[in-house]
């Protein structure tokens, strides 16, 4: 699938399968990803503030230069994560 610079804030992704996914520069503020699956997502530049990743699957996603700003991780598996130059205050669950 493929979201390149999409408005997709509030969207309910609860459980969806985005495998390798392309999400960059997405717009995805307040988005629900709740045990999703985002292994390999490649999303650089997304604004994920205030979405909820809550035990979602993200081994080995590009996150560089996004805006987590109030994101929730709590619970997420975010092994080999990319967040080099990602910004955000407020931020849970992200080492």
């Amino acid at each position: 699938a493929k979201f390149l610079f999409a408005d997709l804030s509030g969207v309910d992704f609860t459980g969806a399968n985005l495998t390798a996914a392309v999400l960059r520069g997405a717009r995805l503020d307040g988005a629900a990803f709740g045990e999703a699956n985002l292994t390999l997502v490649r999303a650089a530049g997304v604004r994920l503030a205030g979405a909820s990743l809550t035990g979602a699957q993200l081994t080995g996603a590009d996150l560089t230069l996004a805006d987590l700003d109030g994101a929730d991780f709590a619970g997420a598996d975010t092994q080999d994560i990319r967040v080099d130059g990602a910004t955000g205050n407020h931020t849970l669950g992200l080492q």
